[in-house]
């Protein structure tokens, strides 16, 4: 990219184009733990692994959504985050995203509270989902709402994630992954508001390029984890002290 092309402004159009291919290379269903996940080529506590790890990112998402509230200026910005923080906390009258994904490790034979404890977890897992916490609560609030773009790519991973532990795995059932479906609802009217908004208030070419950084950004945090999780378990397969052994 030459310096004029850096710095003529991006039409919203081209703006969710190079957003959307920034997931085409990037995001983690093309990451070999997640295709050998979904193929059914790992082991019931190598799913155990993965399975208790990403619990950490999921329990994390309320916290990051919450720091992210209490910047937003307006009332309609705070009414339509909080509607994040009810879909993985839940209101108490139906499980939140939380609470399912511990069906999830319940399922898959794990203790809950060995879960909740974080004893078993990759530093690795811990050091990426820190990161971003750390970066929703300290850049711009357009950063911090491009970050949750990941979410455009979500629908496919998670129909590919669900029909192939199901065909594959023997030890896992519809209730067990019953975390996955409301998010097939919920992730594109994220999308929707996320997507709209990053492409109405990246105003200068300098904001654009924060708003697709901060989309390469989650989806590293994103692999790395996986990468945590494939070295620890699958090759050369060398959990860190303290770690989960299956």
């Amino acid at each position: 990219m030459n310096i004029a092309d850096h710095d003529s402004l991006l039409s919203p159009e081209e703006l969710e184009r190079r957003l959307l291919a920034i997931g085409a290379e990037r995001y983690h269903n093309l990451h070999p733990f997640h295709r050998l996940l979904h193929d059914g080529k790992l082991d019931r506590g190598q799913v155990q692994a993965w399975a208790l790890n990403r619990y950490y990112y999921q329990c994390r998402i309320p916290a990051k959504d919450a720091s992210l509230l209490a910047r937003l200026p307006t009332t309609d910005l705070r009414r339509e985050w909080r509607r994040r923080l009810v879909d993985h906390d839940g209101e108490g009258t139906a499980p939140g995203g939380v609470e399912r994904w511990l069906r999830l490790t319940s399922g898959l034979g794990l203790d809950n509270d060995y879960v909740m404890s974080l004893a078993g977890l990759l530093p690795g897992t811990r050091f990426a989902v820190d990161a971003y916490v750390a970066f929703v609560r300290e850049r711009t609030v357009l950063e911090a709402v491009a970050s949750s773009l990941t979410e455009m790519f979500s629908s496919k991973i998670i129909s590919e994630r669900v029909a192939g532990m199901l065909r594959n795995y023997s030890f896992v059932d519809a209730d067990t992954l019953s975390y996955f479906m409301p998010r097939l609802t919920q992730a594109p009217a994220d999308v929707a508001f996320a997507l709209g908004y990053v492409k109405t208030h990246a105003r200068t070419r300098v904001e654009q390029e924060g708003v697709l950084g901060a989309l390469r950004f989650k989806c590293d945090l994103l692999w790395a984890q996986l990468d945590s999780l494939y070295f620890a378990y699958v090759a050369p397969g060398l959990p860190p002290p303290g770690a989960f052994r299956p």
